[in-house]
């Protein structure tokens, strides 16, 4: 029988936020005004509260059992061009007059700093569109314990070669948080992350190997069902034994999903505010430039309705709005908070926080098509090691997949690195797929490289 996410029984414990909307905003309220009285010349506070439920069972024993419930207030005062910041997670009246009294002593003692302050406030958010970020999940831990051994069990049905399991675990976790500033700014919204994933080990004559599935959503609806991920965990563990090496050779590359999404990871880390302003960027400066091949578009999609990245407003209460990243193949922007832009000389795009829902506009291949373009060459399923210097663009990582020819899979492959530069690596992709993976903050489907280094024996 199939245990589908929905079937899920009332739990009001970790449903319910113990706080009110009507409460936290109150507490911002008040840290503002206790800032306020005591000399700060402008202040930003947020207060949040979250509620979860973990729970990891291997072997069909219930490994970890952890209930979350947690609480801060956080808060920046300025006096004038200083900064100091404090946080504090007592949520009683006390504890709230200490914090605040911190952060003003701290602000009072650091040196002014001709880039620190507030926003815009024509940059802040008015009035929002609900996202649809808020999906409780009504999951006790019985209820938890049995999707969890759902997935093990139909991990080990799967193949006989799967001999030992690291565990399969189910999360879910709903929070609340609202902002406020002495600008006049007050805003705050509920969202829910749900998640289920298994790792399993597989052994025959050649040795052990091990891989996972997972999938995650604000929405228990949109998780995949338990037995589809135990068995994708079974058969992308099973495909890895036998694994080979390669003799070093220069060759195309094909990054599946989750793996293709470090290479526009590295992207955006390169274009943020702090990266550009301290000089320590690959991409410093390129606005403007051809980053890309010129059929190529990235965009940042912030309000996308249900998606994990998604927000109204940033991390100081300025709007977020969807916008090009890149555009036939161009940088058009960097990803900046109010500090950054500043320093840069540019305006606040919203991005206090980090960039939202990156998405790599997708080709019209699938990845089967893919792998035939490709024809002969390595495709990449796991990457080791982080191996990537921000200020150079060089690139070197430990790598795992599956060597390919005539567009089929061969034979897994394991322990090579693949190098080159990234500036290089952009400039030679050759196709995005449609196989687009959503189960993150950056939505790409497959890249093609026409050709790096994989380096083996």
């Amino acid at each position: 029988m199939s245990t589908s996410p929905e079937r899920m029984a009332p739990d009001l414990e970790i449903q319910a936020l113990s706080h009110s909307a009507d409460s936290l905003q109150d507490r911002v309220q008040r840290t503002l005004d206790a800032a306020r009285a005591q000399g700060a010349s402008d202040v930003q506070a947020v207060v949040s509260h979250s509620v979860g439920l973990e729970l990891s069972v291997r072997k069909g024993e219930i490994e970890t059992l952890e209930y979350e419930r947690d609480q801060s207030l956080s808060l920046i005062a300025y006096f004038g061009q200083s900064k100091g910041a404090a946080s504090t997670t007592d949520f009683g009246e006390q504890a709230l007059l200490d914090t605040v009294e911190a952060a003003c002593r701290i602000a009072r003692y650091t040196e002014p700093d001709p880039h620190a302050g507030m926003p815009d406030p024509a940059l802040k958010a008015g009035e929002w569109d609900d996202l649809d970020l808020d999906h409780p999940w009504d999951c006790d831990a019985e209820q938890a314990t049995e999707l969890a051994r759902a997935i093990e069990a139909a991990g080990f049905a799967a193949d006989s070669r799967i001999e030992n399991s690291e565990g399969a675990s189910v999360s879910t976790r709903r929070a609340i948080a609202f902002l406020g500033d002495s600008q006049g700014f007050m805003g705050g919204y509920r969202s829910t992350r749900h998640s289920m994933s298994c790792a399993l080990v597989a052994r025959d004559d050649a040795g052990m190997q091990r891989d996972y599935a997972y999938t995650v959503a604000r929405h228990a609806a949109d998780l995949d069902a338990c037995e589809a991920i135990g068995r994708q965990a079974a058969e992308r563990t099973v495909r890895r034994l036998g694994g080979r090496k390669l003799s070093t050779r220069s060759c195309p590359v094909l990054f599946a999903p989750e793996m293709a999404r470090t290479l526009i990871g590295s992207f955006t880390r390169a274009i943020s505010g702090p990266a550009q302003y301290r000089h320590s960027s690959f991409l410093l400066n390129a606005v403007g430039e051809s980053v890309f091949p010129d059929w190529m578009q990235i965009e940042e999609r912030p309000l996308t309705p249900r998606a994990l990245g998604s927000a109204p407003f940033d991390g100081e209460g300025v709007r977020t709005r969807n916008r090009p990243l890149v555009a036939d193949g161009v940088l058009q922007s960097y990803t900046l908070d109010s500090y950054a832009a500043r320093r840069l000389g540019l305006e606040s795009t919203g991005n206090a926080g980090g960039a939202r829902n990156v998405t790599v506009k997708p080709g019209e291949r699938d990845f089967a098509a893919l792998l035939a373009e490709m024809g002969t060459g390595f495709l990449v399923t796991e990457l080791i090691g982080q191996g990537v210097n921000a200020v150079t663009g060089d690139y070197s990582r430990g790598a795992a997949g599956f060597w390919v020819e005539n567009g089929e899979i061969q034979y897994p492959v394991e322990e090579i690195t693949i190098a080159g530069n990234l500036k290089d690596i952009y400039q030679r992709i050759v196709a995005v797929g449609t196989d687009v993976d959503r189960r993150g903050n950056i939505h790409t489907g497959s890249i093609l490289v026409e050709s790096m280094t994989v380096a083996g024996e």
